[in-house]
């Protein structure tokens, strides 16, 4: 097995040296807010940052360094957000503000220091390829983005983005991702697969920061650029959801929607989508719209599936089918696949379901 040696002394650089930045361009620090633990706790919580991905629920330190109980002063810690000087990206107001930051060094300091880091959010897999190892140990993508970084290859679906898309998103995040927001927001009824704004109410932050190119060299995003590409760099952004109508006197009539997210005229097309809903046993369908293929086994949902088959689903298509049961269904669960792009196995099927109180699928199996 191929080991990846990770340059750990990286991640791990002295917060105190960020500080010395002010000092040593003769400007005079300014005063520092007055950090709220409370507040702070509320910002570092999953769902408003994701900087516990790298650092820790609790700040204890996971593929970044332990924060809690380490009583950093607020100056350095600021510092350090804006510009670090190891491999974390850099975030400017927008995303967090000097409050949230002095809020968030108050909450690490009501912590105590933690015995040990916590395991990585995601390891390193075995025999990982060079590109793998970048963007899981090195860099750290995956940490936020899974082992096959799906967010990012999903934001590339929804425009046809290239290696240059790539450098934009990376490089001048929270300018490129709000570009790309935008343009999903012309149809706010496509229901992006890609995540959007994050914290409170009208704080509509982004949860990542801007990589600084000589921190994160040209040559090395490549490396992980083309590693994406070889998983299928373009992973399909569809969406399904199912509806249940009132009962008839020939049945139950639900209703299947099937979305392409990606922005019109600019996301990727899908060629041979197949949709596949898995029937409860001894289900009788009575009809069915939309180009319907009928009623088969099928050994990976172990159950017999009504089949559709759409030859070709652009950017902002929309299919939508009707299938009537004789009897009512407790849930119902689906499936779409589809021909081209190619993309690996484990990113290849999006899933969908229903239940008494309804459901919808997702674009893929990953953050």
């Amino acid at each position: 097995m191929r080991r990846f040696l990770v340059a750990v002394f990286v991640l791990v650089l002295p917060l105190a040296h960020a500080g010395t930045r002010a000092a040593q361009n003769g400007a005079a620090a300014p005063a520092a807010p007055v950090g709220n633990a409370e507040a702070g706790k509320a910002h570092w919580a999953f769902g408003n940052t994701s900087c516990s991905n790298c650092h820790g629920l609790n700040g204890e330190g996971r593929f970044g360094p332990a924060l809690a109980g380490r009583k950093i002063a607020y100056a350095h810690f600021q510092a350090y957000v804006r510009n670090p000087l190891g491999r974390m990206p850099g975030y400017p107001a927008s995303e967090l503000s000097d409050q949230e930051i002095a809020d968030m060094v108050a909450y690490f300091d009501t912590l105590p220091p933690a015995p040990k880091p916590t395991e990585w959010r995601t390891p390193l897999p075995e025999d990982a390829p060079r590109g793998q190892q970048l963007a899981v140990a090195m860099i750290g993508c995956a940490q936020c983005h899974g082992a096959t970084v799906t967010t990012p290859r999903h934001g590339a679906a929804e425009v046809s983005g290239d290696f240059e898309w790539f450098k934009h998103m990376v490089y001048e995040h929270t300018t490129a991702q709000r570009e790309q927001m935008a343009l999903l927001g012309q149809d706010p009824t496509l229901a992006p697969v890609t995540p959007g704004h994050a914290g409170p109410p009208g704080r509509n932050r982004l949860r990542m920061g801007n990589y600084s190119r000589a921190r994160l060299p040209e040559k090395t995003l490549r490396e992980i650029w083309d590693w994406m590409t070889a998983l299928g760099q373009h992973l399909p952004v569809l969406r399904a959801s199912v509806k249940a109508g009132a009962p008839g006197p020939g049945g139950v009539t639900y209703t299947v929607e099937v979305v392409n997210a990606g922005v019109k005229g600019k996301g990727i097309t899908n060629e041979e989508v197949t949709v596949l809903l898995a029937l409860p046993a001894g289900a009788k369908v009575v009809t069915a719209t939309g180009p319907y293929e009928g009623v088969k086994p099928d050994a990976e949902a172990k159950s017999d599936v009504a089949s559709w088959r759409v030859p070709r689903m652009a950017a902002a298509d929309r299919q939508t089918f009707d299938i009537t049961l004789a009897q009512p269904a407790a849930s119902l669960r689906g499936v779409i696949r589809w021909g081209t792009p190619k993309v690996n196995a484990e990113d290849s099927d999006v899933t969908f379901a229903y239940s008494a109180t309804g459901g919808r699928g997702r674009g893929g199996a990953g953050e």
